[in-house]
């Protein structure tokens, strides 16, 4: 099975974590996270894996190699200028009909396998992982009408929302016909050009846990997880 894991940013948000070497390559424990989603990859299947990269791509390229040392394939997408999240893809060479697409810093527990497989299932020409957040508003929510009278106030709401993961399952064909070569896209605008087409876009709901390491407390507390069971992640 092929995956593609998107590895090209330049982790801005992270700084200064990742200001000397490319945010897929900071640790946790004794693991960079992106090789933690390699191995777990690995274990359901994914045997060839193609990196995306771009920014300080040496270093990534000098961790991983070919691959073997963690039982996989691994070849690399070099972009010669940012591409987006979804640019990167038309440059691939080889595309299975079915891949897995990720971004290359999350720490999840996710059934890889178990979404191409729903992907398939659907029939759908793109499959996007979502995940259910609870958000407090740490304030007092009021509602009026059009004359400017309180219809309602309510203290510290919970919002619930469902979020994209940054992990999709594809159709080959999606991305033929959706992105032009060396054209800079990113992964909402793909989602809504097949919308707009009238190509319905699947979701799949992950009940498990997932966390986007954007910024430096997703950092803190991603390695306070991992390092409390690394089997959860490792698969």
């Amino acid at each position: 099975m092929q995956a593609i894991l998107l590895a090209g940013g330049k982790g801005t948000r992270l700084r200064p974590f990742a200001a000397s070497f490319p945010k897929p390559l900071v640790p946790l424990g004794d693991k960079p996270v992106l090789e933690i989603l390699v191995r777990r990859l690995a274990s359901q299947g994914f045997d060839r894996l193609v990196f995306a990269v771009g920014h300080l791509a040496p270093l990534i390229q000098a961790y991983f190699q070919d691959g073997s040392r963690f039982g996989v394939s691994i070849t690399y997408c070099l972009e010669a200028e940012p591409l987006g999240t979804a640019g990167p893809l038309a440059l691939v060479p080889d595309l299975d009909d079915d891949f897995l697409v990720m971004n290359g810093d999350l720490l999840t527990d996710l059934d890889f396998r178990g979404l191409v497989g729903a992907h398939r299932a659907a029939g759908a020409p793109l499959t996007v992982a979502r995940y259910r957040v609870d958000h407090q508003v740490s304030l007092g929510v009021i509602d009026v009408d059009g004359q400017g009278f309180l219809t309602r106030y309510t203290e510290k709401p919970v919002l619930h929302y469902d979020v994209s993961m940054g992990c999709y399952a594809f159709c080959r064909d999606t991305v033929r016909t959706g992105i032009p070569p060396g054209t800079r896209m990113d992964m909402p605008d793909l989602v809504r050009s097949c919308m707009d087409s009238g190509r319905p876009v699947h979701t799949w709901l992950h009940e498990g846990f997932w966390l986007d390491i954007g910024q430096a407390d997703d950092y803190a507390r991603a390695q306070d997880l991992y390092e409390a069971d690394p089997a959860r992640f490792l698969g």
